[in-house]
């Protein structure tokens, strides 16, 4: 009797790791691959910048600068890369953050 229920809860608790791992899987599936991540915001030159780091060493990632009430510049960076992005001026709002989107 022990062995059976036994079974059972490890049957129920395998089905549902797998129902976890699927949802989460269909949620990812519909947003781009978080490669793209922020290493330093800074102003040099009266030009505002941000360093940005491509984590995924297989394909190039696409990524949108978000400035509040400016247009939000957009761009890509090569696999395995990282790079300097200048955005706005001093004279514009900080960005708010990056946004990974697909490419």
């Amino acid at each position: 009797m022990r062995k059976i229920i036994a079974i059972a809860l490890v049957t129920v608790a395998c089905s549902a790791s797998l129902t976890l791992a699927t949802a989460s899987e269909a949620a990812a599936a519909g947003r781009a691959p978080q490669c793209v991540k922020v290493r330093k915001y800074f102003s040099k030159d009266h030009q505002r910048y941000v360093r940005l780091t491509n984590l995924c060493t297989q394909r190039t990632s696409c990524f949108t600068i978000v400035v509040p009430h400016h247009h939000d510049p957009r761009g890509s960076l090569p696999k395995g890369a990282t790079k300097d992005v200048r955005y706005a001026t001093t004279g514009t709002p900080r960005a708010l953050y990056v946004k990974n989107i697909p490419c």
